[in-house]
């Protein structure tokens, strides 16, 4: 389905980006990552416009066209207990600026049926202290997709995905970090990579400008003071 398709992936050297990178090639797939991390097809700060630039000459340059752009290199998290005004534009330039960037870059070399898929996080609904940059970062990426969607459409189908907790260091979770999931695991890369290549295939071809939270059911389940075991501390009476 995906042979010889050329396919985009920042952020792609490790995690759910390199395990996305990694069933892209098993369908026979070109992959192309970019990130900060040497080692693959190209090296840079995504948060750099010439970077980006550069990038996508060198992609059209070897290979002439794209199929697929994925949007997944992580932001910066911080909060607003510590995160300075040039941090926060930081964490928007890789998390927003740089997917909308490139996509521009690379809007006349799509080719037919093509896709962007944007990886974005189940904190663009919800959140814990301290992680604006993040979350802002996180929340952006959602509604460029469906504001890209309606722009490109007829040409581009574009979607994103929220990740709940996605383990990436092969951590067996057990307990309560396992149960308070409805499905009663934590998630893995490949449950998100399994959802692009889907998205990207011809079987998804009536879906665009959408957000599909895979979270194992962790943003549906409602926790109140003392339900099923869960209790509230409150710190500032301890």
């Amino acid at each position: 389905m995906f042979h010889n398709k050329i396919v985009v992936i920042t952020g792609g050297m490790q995690g759910i980006g390199k395990c996305i990178a990694k069933q892209f090639q098993k369908e026979g797939a070109v992959v192309c990552i970019i990130d900060k991390q040497p080692g693959g097809y190209f090296t840079g700060d995504l948060a750099d416009e010439n970077t980006l630039v550069r990038f996508s000459e060198k992609v059209i340059a070897d290979y002439g066209h794209i199929d697929y752009l994925i949007n997944n290199a992580l932001p910066l998290m911080k909060g607003i207990d510590t995160c300075t005004y040039d941090e926060f534009n930081y964490a928007l330039r890789v998390g927003v600026t740089a997917p909308f960037y490139l996509a521009k870059l690379f809007l006349p070399y799509f080719a037919p049926n093509a896709c962007i898929i944007n990886i974005s996080s189940s904190r663009d609904r919800m959140s814990q202290p301290n992680t604006e940059s993040y979350t802002a970062a996180k929340g952006g990426i959602s509604a460029l997709t469906h504001a890209l969607a309606v722009s490109l459409a007829g040409k581009i189908r574009v979607n994103s995905i929220s990740p709940g907790w996605i383990d990436t260091s092969s951590v067996q979770y057990t307990g309560p970090d396992a149960l308070q999931h409805p499905v009663h695991r934590v998630g893995y890369p490949l449950d998100i990579a399994n959802m692009v290549l889907f998205l990207c295939s011809d079987k998804a071809g009536f879906i665009t400008g959408e957000n599909i939270c895979i979270d194992g059911g962790m943003t549906k389940q409602m926790i109140y003071h003392n339900d099923f075991g869960w209790t509230l501390e409150n710190e500032e009476n301890e």
